[in-house]
Order: C-alpha cells, then sequence, then structure tokens
C-alpha cells in the first residue's frame, strides 16, 4: 500500500499576505472577528492580520517546490468557500427532503443548478485555486482538499452580529439549517469543477471545534464567541448532516473518496482507579470524537446528545477518516454543566494536554510548546487506534508542534512518526502522515506568535527560511519511509 507523507495548509491561515492587498479576502467570517475592536481591546484576539500573512497565495509554486524537495508526495489545502462565492447562493434553488426525524436527508442538486451557480461564482478565484491543484499535479503530488477549515462566509455567518444578538441575527451559520443546504451546494459546484485534479475530498477540518469553542468557551477567541449549549448542540447535528449532504453531493460529480477530518482527542483520567475520573473520560470521548465518528461512518445519531444512539442510514456517508494529532486530554470529573449536554461532567486538568504552561514541563516531566501544549507522543498512536476500529482508510491528517526556536520539533517529528510505524506493525492500516506545517502560518486568535512551520517566514519579505535540523530530519524520514 502506497504511504503518504505531506505537508497541509488553510487557506485563511495561508493564503494572504501579497503587498499589494491584491488577493485579501474581506468575505469571511474570520477576516471581521480578527479586527473587529472589541476582540483586541479585549485580548480575545492578538490584533495581527490575516493581510500580512505568508501570502501563499502569490508563492504557492515557491511552497510546492519546497515540499516536492523534502520528498513529499502528497499535500492537503483548502479552497475557501468565501472566495468561491463571496456574495449569497440562496437564489438558486433546489429541493430537500427531510426524513422522521426532521433532519434534511436528500438535497437534489442537478447540472443546471451546478449552471447557475457558475454564474455567481468568483471565477478570478476559480481559476486560481484550478492553477494551484493543476502545479501540485505537474510536480506529481496525490492532493487532498478540504471544503471547510473552520472559515465561513460572512453571509453565511456574522460572528459579530450573532454575539451582539443571536436571536436576530441574520447570519448565524451551523446554528441554522439553510446552512446545510448552501454547504451542499458548494459542494457539488466544487466537485463539478476541481475533480479532475483532487484525489481526495474532505468535508471539514475539526468540525467540533465550531461548537466547542465558538459556543461553550467564550473566552478563547473563537467566532462567534458565545456561551450558549443549544446553539453548540444544534451546530454539532448541522454539521453532522451537512456532512453526509455534502458527501451525496460530491459523489454525483466525483468517484474520489470522500473523508471527514477530525482532531480525535485521547482522553485519560486524572486518577484510573477513581470511577469519576473514568466516567470523565469516558464522557469526553463520547461527546469530542464519538459523535462525529459514529454518526458517520456507522450511522449512529446521537440526536439529544446523550450518549444514545438512533439509527440513520442516510447520515451513514464516508470513505476515510483523517486525524489530527497534536497531543491528549487528562480530565477529572465535574457534575454536569449545561442541562442541554449532560455528556460534559469533564474539564481538562490544569498542567496537561492543551492546558499547560508555554515552554515548560507537564505534570508527568513532558515537555510544553511555545503554545503549552504538552508532548505526547502516545496519543497519536491511541487516537488513530479510536479511528480504525470504523474499518476505513486512516490518515494523520495534522501533527506538529509550535516551536519557533525549533528546540522541540526536531524528537516531536522522530517521536510521532514512532508511533506510526508502531500502528503499522500493529496490522493498523495508516495511509499517510501529513506535518503541520511547512511554512509558519496565521494561527486563528494567537496570529502571528505560534509558529509551526518547517520553514520560518519572514513577514516583510515573506522569505521562506529552513529550520535545518526539523527539515533535515522531516526529509531523511521521508526517504527512509515507512516499511
Amino acid at each position: 500500500m502506497k504511504f503518504y507523507w505531506g505537508v497541509v495548509q488553510s487557506a485563511f491561515q495561508f493564503e494572504m499576505g501579497d503587498p499589494y492587498r491584491r488577493n485579501i479576502d474581506p468575505r469571511s467570517d474570520w477576516w471581521y472577528w480578527v479586527r473587529d475592536p472589541y476582540n483586541i481591546k479585549n485580548d480575545l484576539v492578538s490584533g495581527d492580520l490575516p493581510e500580512e500573512g505568508i501570502n501563499n497565495y502569490e508563492l504557492y509554486e515557491i511552497d510546492h517546490r519546497l515540499a516536492k524537495e523534502l520528498g513529499l508526495n502528497a499535500y492537503q489545502l483548502t479552497i475557501e468557500w468565501s472566495r468561491i462565492f463571496p456574495c449569497p447562493t440562496f437564489n438558486v434553488e433546489v429541493e430537500f427532503e427531510r426524513d422522521g426525524y426532521g433532519l434534511i436527508k436528500k438535497v437534489k442538486i442537478e447540472k443546471e443548478h451546478l449552471e447557475e451557480l457558475d454564474k455567481l461564482a468568483n471565477q478570478k478565484e476559480v481559476r486560481h485555486y484550478l492553477n494551484v491543484l493543476r502545479n501540485l499535479k505537474k510536480l506529481g503530488f496525490t492532493t487532498f482538499v478540504t471544503l471547510n477549515h473552520q472559515t465561513n462566509p460572512i453571509w453565511i455567518h456574522d460572528p459579530i452580529e450573532t454575539r451582539g444578538n443571536f436571536q436576530k441575527a441574520r447570519a448565524r451559520g451551523w446554528v441554522d439549517e439553510r446552512t446545510i443546504i448552501e454547504f451542499a451546494k458548494y459542494a457539488a459546484y466544487v466537485a463539478w469543477k476541481f475533480d479532475n485534479y483532487v484525489d481526495y475530498w474532505s468535508t471539514f477540518d475539526e468540525p467540533m471545534v465550531t461548537a466547542e469553542l465558538g459556543y461553550l468557551a467564550p473566552y478563547v477567541g473563537w467566532p462567534p464567541g458565545i456561551l450558549n449549549p443549544s446553539a453548540a448542540k444544534k451546530v454539532i447535528i448541522n454539521q453532522i448532516v451537512a456532512h453526509a449532504r455534502a458527501y451525496d453531493s460530491i459523489k454525483k460529480f466525483s468517484s474520489k473518496p470522500v473523508g471527514v477530518i477530525l482532531n480525535i482527542i485521547p482522553a485519560y483520567p486524572l486518577d484510573p482507579n477513581d470511577s469519576k475520573s473514568v466516567r470523565a473520560a469516558e464522557n469526553y470521548d463520547l461527546f469530542h470524537n464519538r459523535l462525529f465518528l459514529e454518526a458517520v461512518n456507522r450511522g449512529n445519531v446521537d440526536l439529544d446528545i446523550t450518549g444514545e444512539y438512533t439509527k440513520i442510514p442516510h447520515i451513514k456517508r464516508n470513505d476515510w477518516i483523517g486525524n489530527n494529532y497534536y497531543t491528549r486530554e487528562v480530565v477529572k470529573y465535574v457534575e454536569p454543566k449545561y442541562e442541554e449536554l449532560p455528556l460534559i461532567t469533564f474539564v481538562g486538568v490544569e498542567g496537561y494536554g492543551y492546558s499547560g504552561n508555554p515552554n515548560s514541563l507537564s505534570p508527568d516531566n513532558n515537555p510544553t510548546s511555545d503554545f503549552g501544549w504538552e508532548v505526547f507522543p502516545q496519543g497519536l498512536y491511541d487516537s488513530t487506534l479510536e479511528a480504525a476500529e470504523y474499518n476505513k482508510e486512516v490518515f494523520i491528517t495534522e501533527n506538529g508542534i509550535a516551536d519557533s526556536k525549533d528546540i522541540l520539533r526536531p524528537r516531536y517529528i522522530i517521536d510521532h512518526v514512532n508511533e506510526v510505524k508502531k500502528l503499522i506493525e500493529n496490522g493498523i492500516k495508516v495511509g499517510g502522515y501529513f506535518h503541520w506545517a511547512l511554512t509558519d502560518n496565521y494561527e486563528w486568535a494567537m496570529g502571528f506568535k505560534i509558529r509551526f512551520g518547517l520553514y520560518e517566514v519572514d513577514l516583510i519579505t515573506k522569505e521562506r527560511i529552513p529550520r535545518r535540523r526539523s527539515v533535515e530530519i522531516y526529509k531523511k524520514i521521508v526517504m527512509e519511509g515507512i516499511e
């Protein structure tokens, strides 16, 4: 079986930064979010702006060449919804059907609908992505393309208006069911336009983040930055349905595999001998990992998000699973926090996983990154083992570390790739490993402070400067391969 070695980029985090501002994308929710005065004043966002970024939009050929020089054979990227459709597509009306639970079970998209959408699409951006994909194919890369990597068009989701008046906001993103219809139309259009240059499709990248950070953690700087458990519940179910309907839309115009990329996070009880601590870890897994895994791979939908499944065959739509792994969670039990989400009986323990202090040690003496994330390679093994339960092709679609001085990254790469080797040696079919990231990027609310790149980027000159130890180690690993 061919093994794919790659790197990953998303559109919003990498594309912008040309000196003449010709290629900015001012039509996404995150564009508005990161420049909102309230967010900046209250330190919810860094104040850094994406238009100061690394300019992959113009310099993609350089980045592709760097990836090729590493010996990579795969490249993962996002097509930005707001670039393709900067203005609403509501007027291209399509029929849809519901099931007995009220869920959308079918969206009827025909060729004439795509021709109407083509008139609304920004053809400059369509040509740009065609050029990017053609260049990747010319260099021999297998391409993995994601449709939604956290960002949405502003006409789908206006985070400032949603935060200000949730009930009356006109564009509430994944809270509103109409987003499922529009996403299915977008998926069909993109498959129709780009399929010749795509090998693997993904509907979403880390969809649970949208619900968890946007609607349950208003202090972390993720749009729309509200605490609304009922909305979080709707977002989760609507995204699950949207994946299934986008899957059907893509499959109508493409024969390529369609999957979903999840950040599968293994949760360990703080005290494995304490039954409540164990239950907290189990509930974390049910909520964060299993909601999507069970729904799209087995048709087991947790409609009320209580741990009880309903079999809904039209949701069972998935060909492969992407696992984005960075670190683990260590959790302890708390009494149920939200009546609407009784599974949330857990809280992360400070110092472990995502809750560490930057550039220090966790309570287990594991180093932490510039982000404060604990280095815990075993979690890659455990999380991928969970994905493998569903008998689908599994890829490590993101793995990397925020390490501007390149102190921890070389060892991080070696140790995490060794976990991939162990999985394969133990009979688990892992199809590839993608490092996050080839270059530094715009790290959402944290801006340019956090550096994940194998290549540092000078934000003035846009020069790509190798972090030599990591570049050399990843190249050596790629060249030697995995047996």
